[in-house]
């Protein structure tokens, strides 16, 4: 190859996700340079914010900025690529937006810049009355205007044009009969590099034959702008896997290759890592030597570089010192580090504020967290714990010991001083692949939480008794897929805790996510066992009522030839298809808390140890919101009885428990059919009330007494148009003192798989009109406002959702 056919491979940069910050470009240059990677490429792309920049000159600062990238560039050895995008509003026959593009382009060229790109991707093929006058097609109008800049700008080396028509997929009627293609490699000039993606946007494999075709309608290789890691179409993936699906022998057929990396900056080290070695891979160093490139062991050499950066207490944006700067450009091949070696451990932090988190309580107002010194009210104590504490029992449905017998430290929001194994990593790139392939952990998730759903019908609650062998199975298999469930939640606390800050924040939404829907299957594979009813049920059936209990699996769900966009949601989505309530995005899609917290969450169905627990913490919410008023009833029980009592004792197996390192601090409990349970509870639950609370002499406890009226109240008919569609109540309560409000949505989320896995259509929940916050989180959840002070004749708002 001579100089203007040199093979290129880099990385594209500047078009997508918030910008990276110029410490984070300089550490994405020491890495290019380490890696043996040659090209750099930065400029604006299309979209509503920069639409109209390539019209404007750039300020001073700015020019200073760009002046310091292509000066850090040049001095490791590298080539930077501007790149511009004026197709959206260009005018192709106007001599003054000719002008002004030159102008744009001519002011960079005079900061240094030797190398340019021309973009007119992800565009409408539709022009302008005067275009179609002046050009005999959109191509044509393109190659004319890329033809005068690339003459205009002295003809350099490095200059590269990207179609509209910039993949197989995006071609008509095909690649090698696209009239615009043909346009493009007849007239655009030969020295004219063509950027090209594959068949597809995001290609699944890249091979040699599959690029004979284009190079023969370009009339000369192309350059791949490769999207394996780019996730910017989807905000709850990342892509962590190694370069892979591309021969090594494509580079003698191609004029280059630049990689779209994640948007998340430190999500990028090991897909430049390996994409690095593929290169390298591919350059003979002796006659008889060629060096094959293995994404496997790739993967596994950038895994073991990885460990030492991961651990390294820098900052989000890695604002880090010179020294820092000077030892990281030197990427030195570190210990490799085990779960023995590398415990993930959390120091306490300074005090750090909590944040405000209303009690899901609907007999009581929002509060303000009132925890002191480290403590709860009601005997939370403070104790340490092991870093990996147990919170499921041997097997699923087993109690878990209620939480009390060993209490965690209290853990806030954490400033992070721990280590992350490279087990704990491997776990996290398999998770988080590559968009058309998961990882080895994430298979295993998804085929085993598919196995035990499907086969359900085995440890079904009325069904015919299957053989003690089947049983063993799906409960070891469920044992074996709680256990991954819990080392996803170790995962998230070990990135919250972790030393590497810049780390923690690129990669915390994406974590986070995956624990809340991990939580949701686990609670649910735990409720299965015994708790599915079987066809013979009257209230609703696992598989008559719902399809998706089938054979297939999530994975299979986006179909080979489509584009990864096509199924959002990556891991964290298929588990949710998975579940029954999966079709409903709104229960699923929330935004991180602002402030990571590393405290682990559990959530396993209600066992009757647990009744003490919770009684105690409902009557800790009722003294909070009552101390004003009054005093609260004597008897221990009785705000316990009225708010969960009917609950735990007629229908216990639609209940909740979410406990964390403390113990128990919230619930959920769930009744299936409204109408059934009322007349239970007239039935049972209200004399047995009145014989543990009689009327005594002399009205010892009048609150008592007011209260057990409020029960006969609470069981009060709704109207039969409600209960037609929303057959199902819940009550959810939580204590305020819970850092990350998203568990209180996903404690919701296994309620409501449960009661759909067994029919239900609709769940409703009465609130308090004056409990806005609980209002308002209903409302997000996709709750409706059903009926206003109709509800057993007192003030109230009936909240329901389809199901």
């Amino acid at each position: 190859m001579d100089d203007k056919e040199q093979f290129l491979c880099g990385v594209v940069e500047g078009f997508y996700g918030r910008p990276w910050s110029m410490d984070q470009r300089k550490v994405l240059f020491q890495w290019m340079q380490c890696w043996g990677l040659n090209t750099y490429l930065y400029g604006p792309k299309d979209d509503l914010k920069h639409r109209l920049l390539w019209r404007e000159v750039y300020s001073p600062e700015e020019e200073g900025r760009l002046r310091t990238l292509i000066v850090e560039a040049k001095s490791r050895g590298l080539r930077f690529v501007y790149a511009l995008s004026p197709g959206q509003d260009i005018v192709f026959s106007s001599a003054c937006d000719l002008t002004l593009l030159k102008r744009k382009l001519r002011q960079v060229s005079d900061l240094g810049c030797q190398a340019f790109a021309i973009l007119f991707d992800d565009i409408d093929h539709s022009m302008c009355q005067a275009d179609s006058e002046a050009f005999s097609s959109f191509a044509h109008a393109q190659v004319t205007v890329t033809n005068e800049i690339y003459r205009f700008l002295g003809e350099p080396p490095i200059f590269l044009f990207c179609p509209t028509e910039y993949c197989g997929s995006l071609c008509s009627p095909s690649v090698s009969k696209s009239p615009y293609l043909q346009t493009v490699g007849e007239d655009l000039l030969p020295d004219i590099t063509v950027v090209w993606t594959g068949s597809k946007v995001i290609s699944r494999k890249l091979t040699v034959d599959c690029l004979a075709e284009v190079e023969c309608v370009l009339q000369r290789p192309p350059l791949i702008w490769d999207n394996l890691h780019a996730n910017d179409y989807d905000s709850r993936r990342l892509f962590l896997g190694p370069f892979k699906g591309r021969e090594s022998g494509l580079r003698s057929h191609l004029r280059g290759l630049l990689l779209n990396p994640n948007c998340e900056f430190e999500a990028n080290y090991v897909p430049l890592h390996t994409l690095g070695s593929w290169y390298r891979a591919g350059n003979k160093e002796g006659k008889d030597q060629e060096c094959e490139y293995c994404p496997d062991k790739a993967l596994s050499a950038a895994l073991h570089d990885w460990m030492e950066e991961l651990n390294q207490p820098l900052q989000a944006g890695r604002q880090c010192t010179q020294t820092d700067q000077q030892s990281s450009a030197q990427v030195s091949r570190c210990k490799t580090l085990d779960r023995a070696d590398c415990p993930s451990t959390f120091r306490r932090t300074s005090p750090v504020a909590k944040l405000p988190v209303f009690p899901l309580d609907s007999s009581s107002s929002p509060s303000s967290p009132t925890a002191v010194n480290g403590q709860r009210e009601g005997g939370r104590s403070v104790q340490p714990c092991q870093p990996k504490q147990q919170l499921s029992g041997p097997r699923p449905g087993a109690p878990s010991g209620g939480g009390r017998g060993q209490k965690a430290q209290d853990r806030g929001p954490c400033g992070g001083k721990g280590l992350l194994s490279e087990s704990q990593v491997r776990l996290l790139v398999g998770l988080y692949y590559l968009p058309h392939e998961h990882g080895l952990s994430a298979q295993k998730l998804l085929q085993d939480l598919n196995w035990l759903k499907s086969n359900c019908q085995m440890v079904s609650a009325q069904g015919n008794k299957a053989p003690p062998q089947k049983i063993d199975e799906w409960r070891g298999r469920a044992s074996r897929f709680l256990s991954l469930c819990e080392d996803i939640a170790q995962l998230h606390c070990s990135v919250v805790g972790g030393a590497n800050r810049a780390v923690l924040y690129d990669l915390y939404p994406y974590v986070w996510d995956l624990r809340n829907t991990a939580l949701v299957a686990k609670a649910f594979i735990c409720w299965l066992d015994g708790r599915v009813l079987s066809d013979g049920s009257s209230l609703g059936t696992w598989k008559n009522c719902f399809h998706w209990c089938g054979k297939s699996t999530g994975a299979d769900l986006p179909g080979g030839e489509s584009e990864p966009w096509a199924f959002k949601g990556g891991v964290s989505g298929e588990v949710q298809m998975l579940l029954p309530i999966g079709s409903s995005s709104e229960l699923f899609t929330h935004p991180p808390p602002l402030f990571p917290t590393s405290r682990l969450y559990n959530i396993r169905p209600y066992h009757n140890k647990d009744k003490v627990e919770l009684y105690r913490m409902v009557r800790q919410l009722h003294i909070r919101t009552q101390s004003i008023q009054g005093s609260c009833p004597a008897h221990p029980d009785v705000i316990g009885d009225r708010c969960l009592g009917p609950c735990l004792a007629l229908c216990p197996e639609y209940s909740f428990i979410l406990e964390d390192e403390l113990g128990v601090c919230g619930c959920v409990l769930g009744i299936q059919d409204v109408r059934s349970f009322a007349k239970r509870c007239q039935a049972s639950w209200l004399p047995a009330m009145r014989d543990k609370y009689p009327p005594k002499g002399g009205h010892e406890h009048p609150n008592t007494q007011d209260l057990i009226k409020l029960m006969e109240e609470d069981q009060g008919e709704y109207p039969d148009s409600l209960l037609y569609h929303f057959p199902s109540q819940l009550r959810l309560d939580a204590l305020p003192e819970l850092v990350d409000v998203s568990v209180s949505r996903t404690l919701l989320n296994a309620l409501l798989a449960a009661l759909k896995a067994n029919g239900s259509q609709g769940v409703f929940c009465e609130v308090q009109p004056t409990d806005r916050q609980r209002l308002e989180f209903l409302t997000k959840l996709g709750f409706l406002e059903i009926l206003r002070g109709e509800a057993r004749s007192r003030e109230g708002v009936v909240l329901g959702r389809l199901l």
